[in-house]
């Protein structure tokens, strides 16, 4: 654990940095781990408002729980089948961990 600087964490998920591995960050969330810069968190998180928009299955009653939501990842090549409340927390996620860093930018910027 000390070759890792945590950024942000929920119920969900966790982003980190390897301290010894420069600029990308790694996101991990049921059982799957992204290893991404900045860029692709925010092009991440654009993905994730797109897919709220997706609609289920007309009557579904469990709307909520069903993984029938694609999401696309920052690989083409890959796509997430999740629910609306994973979709939700996702979002938290990936928000959380993009604000942080933000701020640590803007705090090194002030500080110069």
């Amino acid at each position: 654990m000390e070759d890792l600087q945590f950024i942000y964490r929920n119920n969900f998920g966790l982003a980190f940095f390897w301290k010894n591995k420069g600029d990308k960050i790694q996101v991990v969330f049921r059982n799957t781990g992204f290893y991404l810069n900045l860029e692709e968190l925010r092009i991440f998180q654009q993905h994730v408002l797109e897919t709220t928009n997706q609609q289920c299955c007309e009557n579904c009653r469990t709307s909520r729980k069903c993984r029938s939501l694609l999401l696309r990842t920052p690989s083409e090549k890959i796509e997430l089948a999740v629910n609306s409340e994973e979709l939700e927390d996702i979002n938290e996620l990936l928000g959380g961990t993009i604000f942080k860093l933000e701020q640590h930018e803007y705090l090194k910027t002030c500080a110069n």
